[in-house]
């Protein structure tokens, strides 16, 4: 193989291309590169705010309610009761109000109504909720509510965390998109008279 053939044969190098850095690129402007930096910045306040935002608010939540479950359960009573009339209708007609009478701590006959399914005769035992004051109500909440209620706060502070993050960046490049439209505007009533001019010639 001859010198010229060789591939070790000394010629001209090829061109060597510059690397350019990230931030050097000519065609970049600065609305680009200030939204650039604005979305790091977001990304950065999106990456430490959302963790601490949901399990802020979910721990919250939770403590609060289980505060509530704490003291529902030690208010509430649940007695058995008698209804004191047929629930009308029939049993695929859902659930009526009946009448319900029971006996309470001090030997008093108390009264009050009950949702029932239609059709329950007179005399059925119910087992009933009553609050401090003796009146029927509904059970106290479970630390199964207040673990979905702690689930649920925490979810909807990140869904707001989120939320939050695309309403700024939608609105820092609505703002910046104004900018570029009113540049290129004043750039192409520069640049338009003297295109025009050259058609005309």
């Amino acid at each position: 193989m001859n010198a010229h053939g060789s591939p070790y044969a000394s010629g001209p190098h090829p061109p060597h291309r510059e690397r350019v850095s990230r931030g050097a690129n000519p065609l970049r402007r600065t609305s680009d590169r200030i939204e650039t930096w604005f979305l790091r910045f977001l990304l950065l306040i999106l990456a430490l705010g959302l963790p601490v935002a949901s399990i802020s608010a979910g721990a919250t939540a939770y403590e609060s309610s289980m505060r509530a479950v704490q003291a529902q359960t030690a208010q509430r009573q649940r007695v058995t009761a008698r209804l004191t009339s047929d629930a009308g209708g029939g049993a695929g007609d859902g659930a009526r109000q009946a009448p319900i009478r029971w006996t309470d701590g001090n030997g008093k006959e108390r009264s009050g109504t009950i949702l029932v399914r239609s059709g329950t005769p007179k005399g059925t035992t119910v087992r009933v909720w009553l609050d401090r004051h003796g009146t029927v109500t509904g059970p106290p909440m479970t630390a199964y509510n207040a673990r979905a209620t702690g689930w649920f706060a925490g979810t909807t502070a990140a869904a707001g965390m989120v939320a939050g993050f695309l309403a700024a960046r939608a609105g820092m490049r609505r703002v910046l998109d104004r900018r570029r439209y009113a540049r290129w505007e004043a750039e192409w009533a520069l640049v338009e008279p003297l295109w025009s001019a050259r058609f005309r010639q």
